[in-house]
């Protein structure tokens, strides 16, 4: 063999040459296809095609449209391909030694010299195996490798042109390589190749547009499409190339193609005719027939396909097409397929064209199988567009999913179907569940209407499921409208019936146990039943544990925090309301689906530690996703707790606005008598901060309250007012033990010891200090110190071993930094660098580890070291503690 390849100034003219049917042979067949003009440029696939050749076979399989063709053209046409390449385009029909004929009538067109002796064939439907033999031998010789481009060579029916170009590769040794495109895999054993990894595959999961990839294209007919409206054209059409461009083209012609791509319907457009001519009608009828039966379902299975075709060959059918690439793919290893969306949107289109009034019945069918094999959600979609709302509605009812109307990852898909839903509908089911979508909405109205007429309905012969629901959606509606006897009644309802439900029904869906619990509990808080309250949110927490029961765990947990902050248990409630956060961000909620309670407790958890930077912070953040119904008990202590950042910020109207403003638009009386309490406590705590006692002492004795919280409010007021014998004697009401929370206990020796104080008993002032600081050490209880008043300090100064036994104290308690103070703890080991300081500023804004190195443009790996480094200056342990000590110190 001689040189395998000629430079085009010294290849001998083509000549004329006839197949051995007696044909010319086509010269088209030679030819490498141009490239489209407005061409994408994709390097990464022509790398991976470069890279191809340098093993035996490379195959570009994808469906038609994909892109195929055009790549390796464009691989050809760029000189990316090595010189001595050689293109085929392979045509349906081609009988063996047709082909063997145009191979080598290829070869010799592109300069492919091959020894005479090799032959050709004298026959269309087959070549003598010594042919191939002498082929194989005279390629092996070349010095450098020939590369054949079969263009669509799944076409190639015959099973002998497989074998042969088998043989050939094999024994050619590096003296060929094959590039293969087509829709299908061929006849090739691909295994054995896979198996020796001398196989390079470009599949259509490589081949799909990405979103930059589509913005190029768009960018080359000169559109300008934005951001979100790419990701949506891209999502439509898969990344489907010939897709793409014929949408482009459409765009150019429309008035406003932002519009075009949000509004354009498949079966309207160039899409339906390039796909109905390219893929269905090559398909034969029987296939063609379950195609457009198929399309009514996002997703198909063979079980179901024959269901919807009254046949039993789907099974062979469907695994097939998958093959060939006819826009139908597997999506699982059971058998399930899916069909390209625009394929499908054209389908429909199709089917309603040639079969009137066949959808509907199609739909009921598939209704009743997704039914009967446990897919609820598919059950209801199909039923509810097949217009059969009792069926869709009956089945979300019996099957005790009117849950997740409320929670799950079906939850949207659900609300959509059901938005649909006439009105007018009777029966028990379709009133339940417009009920709830109603409730799902916040339309407390529009929800006791569909109760109202389920009610009518639901007698006592009713099923157990369809009460069980009705009492379901009560409690939800009685919290919302923060009823206690209507959310206790239908929690007790709820409670009997479940035990009326089968239990392996009931274990599917435990968030309607979970729901009521944590409905029940949040109702209970806001009536200050705080150890009731507790006790359902830690049911409702516990039976949260499956996948799809984030909401109502993020729900119960935030609950459970509000409880733990209002005892005064403030690890417990930070530690609930981070667990909530921190399931919402795993579950990438939304940030308008995240409960503000979590930050609301964390706010208040910071401001008892007398970090109020950090209280604000929660603070904004909670009211930022209050929405517009928070719970009373949160609405109250979002008021609280802002009035008490102002006090320390010196604002007095501003504390005292944050809590008139409460009960607006409802009105005060939708407020229980603790939460009316704990306002009235607020307030006198910003006026005796104003120097009014006498205000402070009005305000709490217009509220009749016997909570210990309120006791000690009076105590105080009644200190500061100058009445300590009667201050004392309110404070020796109080219980030795029982419902006191602990801020309130060390709150009232606090009092004491000031009270002490004042009347020169400084031993007796002594003793009451340290049980405040005993009481008040595991918490961390720092603001109540900070309130108390200067004496607190002066007192500590005097006693300095004292001080330094409770380090955790704010420093301006203790006065660390002041002239002729006792010796100090110490402050730092070493100051701390301009960098460690930047790191801890942005550690205080309660950024994460990579968002601080984001911020600072540096490695998360980086940021951790300099915490490190911090941590050990500062003497501390936790980024909590760095950033108290360094306010503490000035540092920030």
């Amino acid at each position: 063999m001689k040189n395998p390849a000629e430079p085009a100034s010294t290849r001998r003219p083509v000549h004329r040459t006839v197949a051995p049917s007696g044909d010319p042979m086509l010269a088209v067949r030679f030819t490498v296809p141009s490239v489209p003009k407005r061409l994408v440029d994709r390097p990464a696939l022509l790398e991976r095609m470069t890279a191809g050749v340098r093993g035996p076979l490379t195959l570009v399989n994808g469906p038609a449209g994909a892109g195929k063709t055009v790549l390796a053209a464009q691989w050809v046409t760029e000189g990316l391909a090595p010189p001595a390449t050689v293109w085929l385009t392979v045509e349906p029909g081609d009988a063996p030694g047709a082909f063997w004929a145009y191979v080598l009538e290829a070869f010799h067109r592109h300069g492919v010299r091959l020894p005479p002796e090799v032959g050709r064939p004298t026959r269309a439907e087959g070549v003598n195996q010594s042919l191939l033999v002498r082929l194989a031998d005279a390629l092996a010789e070349s010095p450098e490798p020939v590369v054949l481009v079969l263009d669509q060579v799944d076409v190639a029916r015959a099973p002998e042109i497989a074998e042969g170009l088998h043989f050939v590769l094999r024994h050619a040794g590096d003296g060929l390589r094959l590039v293969l495109t087509g829709r299908t895999d061929w006849l090739l054993p691909l295994h054995r190749y896979r198996a020796a990894d001398e196989i390079t595959e470009i599949r259509n999961a490589d081949l799909r547009f990405t979103g930059t990839d589509a913005e190029a294209l768009l960018s080359e007919h000169r559109l300008e499409i934005s951001e979100a409206g790419i990701r949506l054209l891209v999502e439509r059409t898969k990344g489907w190339a010939a897709g793409l461009r014929l949408c482009a083209l459409a765009m150019q012609s429309s008035a406003d193609p932002e519009v075009f791509v949000r509004e354009f319907a498949a079966d309207r457009t160039t899409i339906a005719d390039y796909l109905l001519t390219e893929v269905l009608d090559t398909q034969p009828p029987p296939t063609q027939d379950l195609l457009l039966r198929a399309s009514i379902t996002d997703r198909i299975n063979p079980e179901l396909a024959d269901v919807l075709t009254g046949r039993d060959d789907a099974d062979q059918t469907l695994t097939g097409l998958a093959r060939a690439n006819a826009f139908l793919e597997q999506v699982d290893e059971l058998a399930w397929y899916r069909l390209h969306p625009l394929f499908a949107e054209v389908l429909r289109a199709h089917l309603r064209q040639r079969a009137p009034g066949l959808e509907p019945l199609l739909r009921g069918r598939a209704a009743r199988w997704f039914a009967r094999t446990g897919r609820l959600t598919d059950a209801v979609a199909q039923a509810a567009a097949a217009g059969d709302w009792q069926f869709a509605a009956g089945r979300l009812v019996d099957c005790m999913a009117i849950g997740r109307l409320f929670t799950g990852l079906e939850t949207e898909q659900l609300g959509r179907t059901f938005a649909a839903m006439p009105t007018d509908l009777t029966g028990a089911a379709p009133a339940l569940v417009e009920a709830a979508c109603r409730l799902a909405d916040q339309d407390l109205p529009g929800c006791a209407a569909g109760l109202g007429r389920a009610d009518q309905y639901l007698t006592d012969a009713a099923g157990p499921a369809a009460r069980l629901s009705r009492a379901f959606v009560g409690v939800l509606a009685g919290r919302l409208a923060h009823d206690l006897a209507a959310t206790e009644q239908a929690a007790a309802d709820a409670e009997r019936l479940l035990h009326e439900i089968p239990p392996p029904l009931l274990g599917q869906h435990p968030e309607i146990r979970a729901m009521v619990l944590a409905g029940l509990g949040a109702v209970e808080l806001d009536a200050g039943r705080l150890d009731r309250a507790e006790s359902g949110l830690t049911a409702a927490v516990e039976g949260c544990g499956q996948p799809g029961m984030e909401d109502p765990l993020c729900d119960s947990l935030g609950s459970l925090a509000m409880v733990e902050l209002l005892r005064g248990r403030l690890r417990q409630a930070e530690e609930h309301a981070r667990r909530s956060l921190a399931v919402a961000e795993r579950s990438a909620h939304p940030p308008e689906r995240r409960a503000g309670l979590d930050h609301l407790v964390l706010a208040g958890v910071a401001a008892e530690h007398d970090d109020l930077t950090t209280a604000r912070t929660h603070l904004d953040l909670a009211t930022m996703a209050a929405g517009p119904h928070p719970e009373p008990a949160a609405a109250v202590e979002a008021a609280v707790i802002g009035s008490r950042l102002s006090t320390a910020e010196g604002d007095w109207e501003g504390a005292l606005a944050a809590l008139h403003g409460v009960g607006s638009p409802a009105g005060p009386s939708q407020l229980s008598a603790w939460t009316v309490d704990e306002l009235a406590i607020a307030e006198s705590c910003a006026h005796l901060a104003h120097g009014d006692a006498g205000a402070a002492l009005d305000v709490l004795d217009a509220v009749v309250s016997e909570r210990p919280e309120h006791a000690v409010a009076r105590a105080r007021a009644l200190l500061a007012a100058g009445r300590s014998e009667h201050a004392m004697k309110v404070l020796a009401e109080l219980p030795a033990e029982g419902p006191v929370t602990t801020t309130s206990r060390a709150q009232a020796c606090l009092l004491q010891a000031q009270a002490a104080a004042e009347s020169g008993s400084t031993e007796e002032a002594l003793l009451f200090l340290r049980e405040a600081l005993a009481v008040a050490r595991s918490e961390e209880l720092r603001r109540v110190f900070v309130e108390s008043g200067p004496w607190v300090g002066r007192l500590l100064r005097q006693n300095p071993q004292l001080a330094q036994a409770h380090g955790w104290l704010p420093a301006h308690v203790l006065g660390y930094l002041r002239a002729g103070a006792f010796e100090q703890l110490p402050l730092v080991v070493e100051p701390l660098s301009r960098r460690e300081t930047e790191v801890l500023r942005k550690a205080a804004q309660l950024l994460s580890t990579k968002e601080i190195a984001a911020e600072l443009y540096l490695s998360a790996n980086t940021v951790k070291t300099h915490l490190k480094s911090i941590y050990r200056k500062l003497s501390v342990t936790r980024r909590s503690e760095a950033v108290h000590r360094a306010r503490d110190l000035g540092v920030l």
